[in-house]
């Protein structure tokens, strides 16, 4: 980021939010604040919406409201980024009215424009949100939920919400939202995807104002220890031929408890999904990826950004100014285990602009321990290990401070499951089920271990067999960490190993 460009950007944050200079230096500083991560420079954020790709810009749309620290009544926050990495901040998209809060979304481009909304040759970008008609919820109604559109003519920046709102109303159920739309190409339609209390509805609509219903997905799949939320339906391709891939949210009912996101693979045809298994299977293991779903125009590309708290105790975590952070981006693909097809994740590409190896080995052995502190050491609490290992031996790795404080990480032979613990990895006294040990089946059938973790300041990301285990789990220690160290049983060949700090993408620091 050169000089021009972080002073513009202060002065549109000081415009925009009324943070004074000083305000936005400190905010960058703030104790447990991301420094590559998304995050709203104040008040609460939650689920990521209407993220699309237009013209070489990347929006990212987010639960916000800017009254608090806590939940209240939701507006679209706004940030635009040509990188995936470095993020500025717009005005508020969406604006509550008299048919309710803005609820989660997504957004499209309508390149036809199949809508009527575009002008004089200008495309427009359509946003489909829930309405959440709160005085409705508290009348004791069941549907105070219904779906509405709002366009935009310069690329974003400003939003109409459409006169005819809402575009489909609600047959009665209580939890029907978080629509998710995307043009199928085969049948020339756009396709909606619906939760509906612990279920999925597809609709469809030539024109994004009037929707058929087409059919429901979910009676007797996956998980239902709570209410489905914010899917999303796309195709990948492996080996030539395409896949389809929905993913559904959950809250309660994640595998290490409160929030998670799980996935399914199989057929689509435009008005049916038809799973490939009945295995239930999860996007991320950790307790610290939710509301995910992918960017709208990015053609065969998918990529992923989650909500990188849980409900659990998303609103009493100790941040002071700001509440939550999203995760780092993530491509997507598709992978088949044996008989099973998986959805594998990793980080975009993108952020190895801000990434730069310090240090790196090839072929060694540990002999029950390596220290590699030192090479951490002017990280700021800001690295990423990438290890591979050339077994499958139990191993942990520790990452600590000098209050004593580690998030401990590693893999457990005879479980043959990885695990991420941060039962005493910094604060936990606001909630009693913060500091806990979170375990993950493993997937990959390799006689290898490759293995990469990104820390931030109140974060880690693991990302094990590429991408196959997923843990994302935030953590609050009272000082940044600065110790590194692996552990071993026994002897244990390593292949490679690199570590890397990373940038922080906050002026100044």
């Amino acid at each position: 980021m050169n000089e021009k460009t972080v002073i513009l950007l202060i002065c549109f944050t000081m415009m925009t939010d009324n943070l004074s200079a000083q305000d936005f230096n400190r905010a960058g500083n703030e104790k447990y604040r991301p420094q590559f991560h998304f995050s709203p420079e104040t008040k609460w954020m939650n689920d990521p919406n209407g993220m699309v790709y237009y013209k070489g810009t990347y929006h990212l749309f987010y639960q916000f409201y800017p009254d608090s620290t806590v939940w209240g009544p939701m507006h679209w926050g706004h940030a635009v980024s040509k990188d995936l990495v470095h993020w500025k901040n717009l005005p508020i998209a969406l604006y509550p009215d008299s048919l309710g809060y803005i609820f989660s979304g997504s957004a499209v481009v309508d390149i036809n424009n199949s809508s009527g909304f575009g002008k004089d040759g200008k495309v427009p970008m359509v946003a489909i949100f829930t309405h959440h008609d709160i005085k409705g919820e508290k009348a004791g109604t069941n549907d105070f939920q219904y779906q509405s559109l709002a366009y935009s003519l310069d690329s974003g920046t400003t939003w109409t919400k459409y006169a005819g709102n809402p575009v489909l109303k609600n047959p009665g159920i209580r939890d029907f939202r978080d629509p998710k739309v995307m043009w199928f190409e085969e049948g020339k339609k756009w396709i909606m995807t619906l939760a509906t209390k612990d279920r999925i509805t597809f609709y469809s609509s030539a024109d994004l104002k009037n929707w058929t219903r087409e059919s429901e997905f979910g009676n007797n799949l996956g998980a239902h220890g709570g209410v489905w939320e914010c899917p999303d339906l796309f195709p990948l391709e492996l080996n030539g031929k395409k896949y389809w891939v929905l993913l559904v949210s959950i809250n309660p009912g994640g595998p290490n408890g409160g929030s998670a996101t799980q996935y399914f693979t199989g057929d689509f045809d435009g008005k049916t999904f038809k799973s490939h298994s009945k295995e239930t299977k999860w996007v991320d293991y950790g307790t610290d990826n939710y509301a995910g779903v992918t960017f709208s125009n990015t053609g065969n590309r998918k990529i992923f950004i989650g909500w990188m708290s849980n409900w659990q105790y998303a609103q009493v975590v100790p941040t002071i100014s700001w509440r939550s952070a999203m995760t780092i981006p993530r491509d997507l693909r598709i992978e088949q285990v044996n008989d099973q097809f998986y959805l594998n994740s990793n980080p975009v590409k993108e952020l190895n602009k801000i990434t730069n190896l310090s240090f790196s080995k090839e072929n060694f052995v540990i002999n029950h321990k390596l220290d590699v502190s030192k090479k951490i050491a002017d990280s700021k609490g800001r690295f990423k290990l990438d290890i591979f290992f050339a077994g499958t031996d139990d191993f942990s790795i520790r990452i600590s401070n000098e209050r004593g404080e580690e998030l401990i990480l590693g893999y457990e032979k005879a479980a043959d499951q990885y695990f991420i613990d941060r039962t005493n990895a910094g604060e936990s006294d606001f909630e009693p089920g913060f500091a806990k040990k979170h375990t993950a089946p493993r997937i990959s059938k390799s006689s290898t271990i490759s293995l990469s973790l990104i820390v931030d300041h109140a974060s880690a990301e693991v990302f094990i067999d590429n991408g196959l285990n997923v843990f994302t789990d935030v953590f609050f220690p009272g000082s940044l960490p600065g110790n590194l160290k692996i552990f071993t049983k026994g002897k244990v060949r390593v292949n490679k190993l690199e570590l890397s700090k990373i940038e922080s993408v906050w002026p100044g620091f």
